[in-house]
C-alpha cells in the first residue's frame, strides 16, 4: 500500500510540474510583446501570481491523495479485524434427494433425505468433519416407520500422523463398499440406492471409534479401524438380521466391538479395485438368551471402472454368522452381488442397467428359498454437474415381487 501511495504522490508532482510549464508557455505566448521595461514588469508580475496559485492547487492535491491513501489502509484494516479468523477455515456443503416410488409395495412422494456437511481446520495437521441428515423431512414420533429421523452419520477429528498417512477418531462411515462413504445422488445411478449395499453391507453404515489410512505405495491404500459393532435381536423375523442390528451410535451397547481393515488399489486411471474384511466377536452384544451369541465375519470386494463413456460397477459382500441361533433362522450366511454397466450417451447424460442378487437367510438352516432378484433400467440426466434428474424401471424375482418404477431429483454442493 506505501509502494502505492508513493507511486500516486510522484504522478501527482509529473502531472503539476507539466502544469505549471504549460501554463507558463501559454500565458507568455498570449502576451503581446513588451514595448516597455514598465509592461514587462507588470508581465511577470501577473506570471508570478499564476504560478503560487498553481503550485497551491498542486500541494492540495497531493493532501487530498495522502488522506484518501490512509482512509484506504484503514478500512482494509478494519475489514481484516471485523473478520474472524475461524471463517476462512469452516466449510460448509449438503446434499439432497426427493424420490417419488410407484412400485407394487407402495405409490408415494417422499423428501428421503437433507444432509448438511460441516467442516473445520484448527491446523494444517488437524481437522474436523461431520454430516447430519433429516430423512422424510422429519423426526420419528410412536413408531411410526414412515416418520423421519434426525441423524448424526459422521463427527470425527481428523490429524495427519505422517506423510500419507492420517488417523481418525470419532464417528465415521465404515470403509466398506462402493456407496457406503460416497453416496451423493449425483454419484451413482438409480433413484435408490442399490438393495445389495442396503441389504447385505448395510449401507448406509456407521460406527464409532479410531481408525488410520494412508499410502501403502504408489496406487495402494489401506483403512484400519476400530470400533463400535452391530446388535441383532436374537428372536422374531429380524433375528440376526444384518441391516436391523445397526445401532447408528444412539446409546449404543459396547460390550463387542469390531475391527475393520480394507485395502484399495487405483494405480490406472479410473479403476479402483478394494477388499474389505470385518470381524465382530458377538453380533447380539451378549444381550441373547445362552446359547445365541454370534461371531460375525464380512467380507466384502469390488471393482469399479470408468474409461471414457463406459461404466463398470461390480460387487460382492458376504457374511458368515456362528452358533446355533443364526443356524436354526437360516442366517449364519448372508450374502449378495451386482454388476451393473453404464454408457454416457452424452457428457450429461448417462443409462445404465444392474443386475442384482441377494439373500438375507442363505444358510442352510433355512426352510425357504429367500434370495431376490432385481434388474434396473434407467438414465441419469446431470443439467449441472451437481444436480441430476433419474428415472428407473425395476423388476424382481424369487422371494418377492416389487415391480415398478423410480424418479428422482438430487444435488450436492
Amino acid at each position: 500500500m506505501k509502494q502505492k501511495q508513493s507511486k500516486g504522490k510522484t504522478l501527482v508532482k509529473i502531472i503539476g510540474g507539466v502544469g505549471l510549464t504549460l501554463a507558463a508557455a501559454l500565458s507568455v505566448q498570449a502576451a503581446a510583446a513588451p514595448k516597455t521595461m514598465e509592461e514587462m514588469w507588470k508581465i511577470i508580475q501577473t506570471q508570478q501570481k499564476e504560478l503560487e496559485q498553481l503550485k497551491a492547487q498542486q500541494k492540495n492535491t497531493e493532501q487530498r491523495v495522502e488522506v484518501t491513501s490512509e482512509a484506504v489502509e484503514q478500512q482494509a484494516a478494519q475489514q481484516t479485524a471485523s473478520s474472524p479468523s475461524w471463517a476462512d477455515k469452516t466449510r460448509l456443503g449438503g446434499y439432497g434427494e426427493l424420490h417419488y416410488n410407484n412400485l407394487d409395495s407402495k405409490n408415494e412422494m417422499d423428501f428421503h433425505r437433507f444432509v448438511m456437511f460441516f467442516g473445520h481446520e484448527f491446523s494444517d495437521r488437524v481437522r474436523f468433519f461431520s454430516e447430519l441428515e433429516v430423512e422424510h423431512t422429519g423426526v420419528e414420533a410412536d413408531g411410526d416407520p414412515l416418520a423421519g429421523e434426525v441423524e448424526l452419520e459422521q463427527a470425527f477429528v481428523e490429524f495427519d500422523i505422517a506423510q500419507q498417512h492420517t488417523a481418525r477418531a470419532g464417528l465415521f462411515l465404515v470403509p466398506a463398499g462402493i456407496i457406503n462413504e460416497t453416496h451423493e445422488p449425483t454419484t451413482f445411478y438409480g433413484v435408490e440406492r442399490n438393495p445389495v449395499e442396503a441389504n447385505i453391507i448395510p449401507t448406509t453404515w456407521w460406527e464409532a471409534g479410531v481408525g488410520a489410512a494412508g499410502e501403502l505405495a504408489p496406487g495402494w491404500s489401506y483403512d484400519l479401524s476400530l470400533t463400535s459393532g452391530l446388535e441383532t435381536s436374537t428372536t422374531g423375523s429380524n433375528a440376526y438380521k444384518i441391516r436391523d442390528g445397526r445401532q447408528k451410535v444412539s446409546n449404543a451397547k459396547a460390550n463387542d466391538g469390531a475391527l475393520t481393515g480394507r485395502i484399495k488399489w487405483t494405480g490406472l486411471p479410473g479403476v479402483e479395485l478394494a477388499a474389505t474384511a470385518q470381524y465382530q466377536s458377538d453380533l447380539t452384544q451378549g444381550t441373547g438368551a445362552a446359547g445365541t451369541s454370534s461371531s460375525a465375519t464380512l467380507f466384502e470386494t469390488h471393482a469399479v471402472l470408468s474409461r471414457g463413456p463406459v461404466g463398470m460397477r461390480a460387487l460382492y459382500a458376504r457374511w458368515d454368522l456362528s452358533g446355533t441361533g443364526p443356524a436354526a433362522t437360516g442366517r449364519d450366511k448372508q450374502n449378495g452381488w451386482y454388476v451393473e454397466p453404464s454408457y454416457k450417451l452424452a457428457s450429461n447424460v448417462g443409462v445404465f442397467a444392474r443386475y442384482n442378487q441377494w439373500d438375507n437367510n442363505a444358510g442352510s438352516g433355512s426352510t425357504s428359498d429367500a434370495k431376490i432378484k432385481q434388474v434396473d433400467v434407467g438414465m441419469n440426466y446431470w443439467p449441472h454437474e451437481d444436480v441430476v434428474l433419474k428415472f428407473d424401471v425395476q423388476k424382481q424375482s424369487g422371494a418377492a415381487n416389487d415391480d415398478g418404477f423410480n424418479l428422482g431429483v438430487g444435488y450436492q454442493f
